[in-house]
């Protein structure tokens, strides 16, 4: 039997855009992007395969919108498959926004890297009394 495959280290980056700085509008508040970017946090803790190791927010140190690094907040997880990589970044395509039609993604995007726990590759081998992680 094969051994089981090493999950996914997963970085979701998400920048907040200047939608979010120009509420309300068209009866949306921050308090609602707020109660859905909650919400889709939520989400991406609840989906099958997915295992929330932690977050951070930046937005004390970083004002205004972020389109790239640095982002304004992360979650770290271990995730099973690229499939639930993908249903967790589209959760901001489909989280909604107040009453109205209006989602997650006009106001916030998500970016998730993908690479594995830092350890030593297998191919690696190390001198005598080496240090290993």
């Amino acid at each position: 039997m094969a051994a089981p495959l090493a999950p996914l280290r997963v970085l979701f980056c998400i920048g907040i855009n200047q939608n979010f700085f120009d509420l309300p509008t068209d009866g949306i508040t921050t308090g609602h992007v707020w109660q859905a970017f909650v919400a889709m946090m939520d989400g991406v803790k609840a989906l099958p395969g997915v295992d929330f190791i932690g977050d951070i927010d930046d937005d004390a140190h970083m004002v205004g919108p972020s389109d790239g690094w640095p982002w304004t907040c992360y979650i770290l997880a271990d995730v099973d498959t690229q499939e639930t990589v993908k249903a967790a970044c589209n959760l901001l395509r489909t989280t909604p926004v107040g009453d109205g039609d209006a989602k997650l993604w006009r106001f916030a995007k998500i970016e998730a890297r993908i690479g594995r726990a830092l350890t030593v590759r297998e191919d690696v081998a190390l001198p005598e009394g080496g240090a290993q992680r």
